[in-house]
C-alpha cells in the first residue's frame, strides 16, 4: 500500500473532466460520422450494451448518437454485417465489441463449451445438434425460421419456450454461432466461421492478456478507474487485475489517486492522464441513455456527478420519482436533470412525460430544449 503522500489528490471536477474526456463527450464529433465512426466508437468505448426497451431508440443506437451527431442505424447495421467489424457479445451484459477484440473473448466461448451455461443448462443435444444442422446446411437464419417447435415451460422470467431459441443462444454463447444481422431485437444466427470466412479462427488471448485487456479497457474509456470499474459485474476479474495494476504501480506506469469523496476506495490513472486534468468544461448539452458507460456503473456516476440515477422500468408506478424510462442530461461536466421521454411514432414526435431538474438549473432550460429537438429528428428519422 502506498504512503499517503504517494497518493494524487484529484477534485471531483478533475476526475469528471478526465472521464468525460475518456468517454469523448467533451467534443461533438470525436470520432467523425459513417460505419467507420460507429467501429472506432465501439472500439474506443470497450463496448456498447444492448437493450430491448424502446419506448425511445434502443440504448445501443442511442448510445452511439450521444458521440457521433450525424449517426444513422444503417451505420451499425454496416459496421456489423458488411465491414464486421463489430460483432455481439457478453461483457456484463449483451452488447456491441469491436472484432479487433474477439479473441479476448474466446476463452469464455471455450468454456460454454466445455461447461455449458448456466442459463441455459436444459438446452437438450437433439435440439442443438438441429438447429446446427439447419444453419450449417441452409444458411444463416432467425428463430423465426423454425417453426416447428413444440413449446416448453419457462425456467426464469427471460427464458424462451422455444427449444430450438436456447439452442440457438448456447450455441452463441459458445462460439459456433455469431449474430451476423440485428432487426430491432431479431437475431440473425451465422456459423462463426463463415460470417468472418476464417481460415482458422484467431488465437485466443491468454489469462494474462485478457487480464490486461480489462485494465487497458478501462482506463481507455474511464480515465480514473477503481477495482468495481474495471471488473464491472465481474468479481473473478478481481483478484488478477488487483495484481496487474499493483506491478504497474511498481513500474511507475500507474499512479494511486485520492479521489475526493472516494474514502477508502482506491482509484489509479496514468500519469499522462493526470497531467492533463483541469477543470475546464465544454457546455455540450447530452441526453444519455440510461445505459450510456456514463450512467450504467450507478455507485461511480454518483461519486463523480453527485447525481444518484433512478432506473425505474420495473418499479411500480406509484413509486416512480423520476419515470418510467429516464433519460440523465449532461451539460458541461454536470447532469443537471432526468427527463421522462417517450417516442409517438405513429403521431411522429417526441413526448416529455416528466421533466426532473436536479439542482437549481431552470436557466438551462433553452439549450435543453434545443438537444431535444436535435434528439426528436433522432427519434423520428428512418
Amino acid at each position: 500500500m502506498p504512503r499517503a503522500d504517494k497518493f494524487h489528490p484529484l477534485t471531483n471536477a478533475q476526475a469528471r473532466q478526465i472521464w468525460l474526456r475518456a468517454q469523448r463527450l467533451d467534443t461533438r464529433a470525436p470520432f467523425g460520422d459513417g460505419p467507420q465512426a460507429t467501429a472506432a466508437a465501439v472500439e474506443h468505448l470497450g463496448y456498447v450494451q444492448i437493450d430491448t426497451i424502446n419506448v425511445i431508440e434502443r440504448s445501443h443506437h442511442h448510445i452511439l448518437w450521444s458521440r457521433i451527431p450525424d449517426y444513422r442505424r444503417a451505420d451499425l447495421r454496416q459496421a456489423q454485417s458488411v465491414d464486421k467489424s463489430v460483432f455481439e457479445y457478453w461483457t456484463h451484459a449483451l452488447s456491441y465489441v469491436s472484432t479487433k477484440d474477439l479473441r479476448f473473448f474466446l476463452p469464455a466461448m471455450k468454456r460454454h463449451k466445455r461447461e455449458g451455461h448456466k442459463w441455459l443448462a436444459s438446452v437438450k443435444p437433439a435440439d442443438l445438434r438441429k438447429v446446427m444442422r439447419l444453419v450449417r446446411q441452409g444458411g444463416a437464419l432467425t428463430i423465426r425460421d423454425i417453426d416447428d417447435d413444440v413449446l416448453v415451460d419457462k425456467e426464469h422470467l427471460w427464458a424462451s419456450r422455444k427449444p430450438s431459441k436456447r439452442a440457438l443462444q448456447l450455441a452463441f454463447y459458445t462460439g459456433e454461432l455469431t449474430i451476423s444481422e440485428r432487426n430491432g431485437m431479431l437475431k440473425t444466427y451465422e456459423l462463426m466461421t463463415r460470417h468472418f470466412g476464417w481460415d482458422r479462427p484467431p488465437k485466443p488471448a491468454s489469462a494474462r492478456e485478457a487480464t490486461a485487456y480489462l485494465l487497458d479497457r478501462a482506463l481507455r474509456a474511464q480515465g480514473v478507474v477503481s477495482l468495481d470499474s474495471i471488473c464491472h459485474l465481474d468479481a473473478p476479474s478481481k483478484a488478477p487485475v488487483r495484481r496487474l495494476i499493483e506491478t504497474r504501480v511498481r513500474r511507475g506506469e500507474l499512479v494511486p489517486v485520492a479521489l475526493e469523496g472516494a474514502g477508502k476506495q482506491e482509484h489509479w490513472a496514468e500519469s499522462a492522464t493526470l497531467e492533463n486534468a483541469d477543470d475546464a468544461t465544454s457546455g455540450l448539452v447530452h441526453i444519455l441513455s440510461p445505459f450510456d458507460p456514463l450512467i450504467i456503473q450507478r455507485k461511480r456516476t454518483h461519486l463523480f456527478f453527485d447525481y444518484e440515477h433512478r432506473f425505474e422500468a420495473y418499479v411500480p408506478k406509484e413509486k416512480r420519482v423520476f419515470g418510467y424510462f429516464a433519460l440523465p442530461v449532461l451539460v458541461g461536466d454536470a447532469i443537471v436533470a432526468a427527463l421522462d421521454l417517450k417516442t409517438d411514432r405513429k403521431n411522429r414526435k417526441l413526448l416529455v412525460q416528466k421533466w426532473n431538474w436536479v439542482g437549481a438549473r431552470k436557466e438551462l432550460k433553452r439549450p435543453i430544449e434545443e438537444e431535444l429537438h436535435r434528439f426528436e429528428r433522432f427519434q423520428l428519422a428512418e
